[in-house]
């Protein structure tokens, strides 16, 4: 269950970024449109990398502990 939980908490670091109107310098303009708000990392990979996570956390509850003591 850790697991799905770091691959979750993975997913969203990766969504991380600069805001719209930041500047490379970090600074804050309303005149500055910043176009990393939609790339592939952050409109893609991330939520797909959180599903996976939410997908192995859901595996990790249904699973029966004994089926896997047994292999």
């Amino acid at each position: 269950m850790v697991i799905g939980i770091v691959v979750i908490a993975l997913g969203f670091l990766l969504m991380m970024g600069n805001g719209a109107n930041t500047t490379p310098e970090g600074n804050f303009d309303p005149n500055y449109f910043n176009e990393d708000i939609f790339s592939f990392r952050r409109i893609r990979l991330a939520p797909i990398i959180i599903i996976i996570g939410f997908i192995i956390e859901i595996f990790a509850i249904l699973k029966n502990p004994q089926e896997l003591e047994k292999k």
